[in-house]
């Protein structure tokens, strides 16, 4: 099965419920070298199930102390096709290995 590492709105129960179906069960960890900021997002669907229109995003860091906090979730091939379809253009599903030295995919900065 493959993980998902969530930073932001994919962490909230809302949009798990209306991306997934169901409620994600994860565990804390957090993506290395790595550093997070905000962006706008202008997608109506995506503002109405997360109820905001900025969410974070994470770009690569020139520190390598810095890092990004989140969950980390075991998801199916399915669910993460919906990730893809919920994430807007601004972001890139990306391969990354997290603190807890497990491999995970990721959303970052497109």
């Amino acid at each position: 099965m493959p993980r998902l590492f969530s930073y932001g709105t994919l962490q909230q129960e809302n949009v798990q419920l209306e991306t997934f179906g169901r409620r994600l069960d994860g565990q804390p960890d957090a993506l290395p070298g790595f550093r997070r900021a905000m962006v706008r997002i202008t997608d109506p669907a995506v503002i109405a199930t997360s109820g905001s229109d900025h969410h974070p995003i994470v770009t690569p860091s020139d520190h390598p102390i810095d890092e990004v906090r989140g969950t980390v979730f075991e998801i199916t091939e399915a669910e993460l096709a919906a990730a893809d379809t919920y994430e807007v253009s601004d972001y890139k599903r990306v391969a990354v290995q997290l603190r807890s030295g497990l491999d995970a995919w990721v959303y970052v900065r497109a």
